[in-house]
């Protein structure tokens, strides 16, 4: 069931038509450390990113699903919601929070940068912390994205 809407939120979060903002999808890599381990993890994330106003504020929304790469390790889904600012003309200050879905459902906060690569691509590095009940668990990524 939690799969299956958080497919339905990516769906609905591509199909957004750009309605003062932009869509956006990416592909991701990065490692997760918890506990003295550290690994791999490979991820893919359909957002949309509503305007604020004139000031480059900004709301999005996003949906998500990353997997650890060792260890046959479960698919994580996220959804997440972020609040930026524009940062000269080439970039996206930002912080996230959400919830993640899998065997050890866990809410997460981060924070981020995207710089445009051009007209509608962009690169990003994100930190993300994941609060479960045991072990907390840290991400750090880079992304590469096209916005439309």
């Amino acid at each position: 069931m939690k799969k299956t809407l958080i497919l339905a939120a990516a769906l609905l979060t591509a199909a957004t038509p750009a309605l003062a903002g932009e869509s956006r999808i990416e592909a991701r890599g990065g490692v997760a450390w918890a506990g003295g381990d550290s690994e791999a993890v490979a991820g893919v994330a359909a957002g949309h990113d509503f305007s604020l106003g004139d000031g480059g504020t900004f709301f999005g929304v996003e949906a998500s699903a990353d997997k650890i790469l060792a260890n046959g390790a479960d698919v994580v889904f996220g959804l997440t919601g972020r609040l930026g600012t524009q940062v000269g003309d080439a970039g996206k200050l930002y912080v996230t929070s959400g919830y993640s879905f899998n065997d050890g459902d866990a809410f997460h906060a981060g924070a981020g940068y995207e710089h445009n690569l051009g007209n509608n691509m962009y690169g990003k590095v994100e930190y993300r912390r994941f609060f479960h009940s045991g072990t907390d668990v840290n991400t750090a990524a880079i992304g590469l994205g096209v916005r439309f």
